[in-house]
């Protein structure tokens, strides 16, 4: 199953909800929004700096994916949010066998 990283910064009233309810509830309802289209929650870390969260899912596909950020965004919670595909050593192994044509530009 694809997994990807998600990090991003909260709003201020995204942060008012994490004091009032704390950590462990976002990681609960994080982890029934990814149950809810057939994911799953790899890792979740809280930080400072730049981002206050990092999330590792695991979804079944992009569209699932563009989901949950098209809510998660929509739902006002977040400032930044930036979503990036993870690959394993295995996926680059395949990646680097596959032969591709490419001219690059001015050749």
């Amino acid at each position: 199953m694809p997994k990807y990283m998600i990090e991003a910064a909260y709003s201020p009233d995204g942060l008012k909800g994490v004091i009032a309810k704390g950590g462990s509830s976002r990681r609960t309802a994080i982890q029934a929004m990814a149950e809810s289209l057939g994911g799953s929650v790899d890792a979740l870390y809280f930080a400072f700096g730049d981002s206050d969260i990092f999330v590792v899912i695991d979804m079944p596909d992009n569209v699932s994916t563009a989901a949950v950020m098209m809510t998660v965004s929509a739902s006002g919670a977040l400032s930044n949010a930036k979503t990036t595909v993870l690959l394993t050593p295995e996926d680059v192994d395949e990646a680097a066998q596959k032969s591709v044509d490419y001219s690059p530009p001015g050749s």
